[in-house]
Order: structure tokens, then sequence, then C-alpha cells
């Protein structure tokens, strides 16, 4: 196995890996315009970004289609991963990390609230068992490293977690990279958070569709929010077969649809390491 994985450089980027709601778009079996669109940007695979940092790709949630977007990108190693929340699309593509351990030379960090611990714990109960009698590779090396409210550094660049609602029950994560936002699976955003949320220059942002949804923003919900905090760019994320690209011609100045493949630049908050 390689020691240095063939790796594009996306230092400086933030990489859309999917932009698509749980079932994907296409959704199986569907018909409809945007299902059947010949349009690229209209296939979305599960929701996922990647940051190039200072020192290396920090990966935010482990999709089914993970795999898949990390071939289509060009992406050959993950340096940690920064997760939202512990639904199944936003979790239970992890194994396909499972080369990481020979290119990190260990265990690949996992940054997650105790919820999506557990979760993973559960889900991917293999990779904390004994490893005696395996072969090398034959389940992911993994690292807990709890993640609080505090902002925090990994890999060279400082992120403050932001708190979200995704519907009554769950409490999810959003995350603020300098004047960068992203904010998916969620339909609320407390007070609290709102001014943590204040002078970004590109907000990522939930917009599942156009009718209300217990647990996500609708098109005028997100609108709403956009106006509110006046970014000069919002991207809307998490999105299903009820709102294609084509939707951009119609929506505010400021306001684009996200695709996969999409990149960003970012503008980081570096840590301040010194001259020793």
């Amino acid at each position: 196995m390689p020691r240095l994985p063939v790796s594009r450089d996306i230092t400086g980027q933030m990489i859309f890996l999917g932009t698509g709601t749980s079932v994907g778009v296409p959704a199986i079996g569907c018909g409809c315009e945007v299902c059947t669109s010949e349009n690229p940007r209209n296939y979305r695979t599960r929701c996922s970004v990647v940051l190039g940092l200072p020192e290396g790709n920090l990966l935010i949630d482990s999709p089914p289609d993970l795999r898949q977007q990390l071939l289509r990108e060009k992406i050959g190693i993950v340096h940690s991963v920064l997760y939202t929340h512990e639904h199944a699309d936003h979790i239970f593509g992890l194994d396909d990390l499972r080369l990481m351990q020979f290119y990190l030379d260990g265990p690949v960090p996992l940054y997650c609230e105790p919820a999506v611990e557990t979760r993973i714990r559960k889900s991917f109960d293999y990779a904390f068992l004994s490893t005696q009698g395996l072969h090398a590779g034959a389940v992911p090396q993994l690292e807990m490293r709890p993640l609080g409210l505090e902002e925090f550094e990994v890999l060279g660049a400082r992120i403050l977690p932001i708190r979200l609602k995704h519907g009554p029950r769950f409490d999810v994560l959003g995350f603020r990279f300098g004047d960068v936002a992203y904010c998916t699976d969620t339909n609320g955003i407390p007070p609290e958070s709102i001014d943590k949320l204040q002078g970004l220059e590109v907000l990522v942002l939930d917009c599942l569709g156009r009718k209300p949804h217990a647990t996500h923003f609708c098109l005028e919900e997100s609108l709403a929010i956009a106006a509110k905090l006046k970014p000069r760019r919002t991207l809307l994320t998490h999105l299903s077969h009820d709102l294609g690209d084509e939707m951009n011609e119609s929506l505010p100045e400021g306001v684009e649809i996200a695709y996969d493949g999409l990149s960003i630049p970012l503008s980081l908050v570096v840590t301040d390491r010194g001259n020793s």
C-alpha cells in the first residue's frame, strides 16, 4: 500500500462533495423533471464538503457516497473528519476511510459530539473491537475527539461550532471557518447562533425544497435567513428534487443553488504558531 497518496491540492478551498438530500437526486424510481434532467448539476450525491486547510484536508461528514465523491474530485487523502450530526446520510460512508490509516500512519481523527460518537460506535462496532487475527486495513482505524461549542483548532485553522436545530428532536452543529459558514440539516437557528453568523462572506445553508418541512428549511425560510444575515453570497444545499439547478434564474441576487463539485475560496483564521 503506498504511503504517499495521489491527491489534488485543494488548499484554501471548500469543495462541495455532495449537495443532495438523504435519498439523493435522482431519487430512486422518480420520473420528475429534475430526476430525469440531463443537466449534470441536477445529479446530487449525499451532503458533504471537504476543506483544504493549512495542514491537510478536513472532511465534514462521511455520507454513503463518499468513495465516489473523493474519486470524482481526485482527493486521495482525508486527514480529519468533522461531524454535523449522527443521521445515516451523514455518517454511513465512514468505512470508505479504511485506506487513510496507511496514508496517515495511524487512525483518522473524528471530531464529534457525544450523540454522534455513540451512533458511530454502534453502527461501526467492528472498528472498535480487537483486530487480532485480521489483516492490515480490514477495519478503519478511528480516534474519537470530543467536540463542544468552543472554538477549536484543527489542521492549522480555527473553527467555531454553531448550534442549530434539526426539527424538535435533534441538535446539530454548523461550523464557521473565517468568513464562511456551513449550516446544513437545520430548520432553526437560535438567537445566540445568529450572532455567530454575522459578517459572513459566504453562508452555505440548508434548503430542502419549496414546501415547509418538519426538520429542514424550505426555500422561503432559507431566503428569509439570507436576507436577515446578509452574507455576500448564499449557497443552498441539502436539496431535494423539488429544486433543480434551473431555479437559479429566479433566486434573489447573491443567492445560488450549490452543486456537486463546486469550489469556493476560504479565508481562514490560521493558527499562530509563532516563529519558534
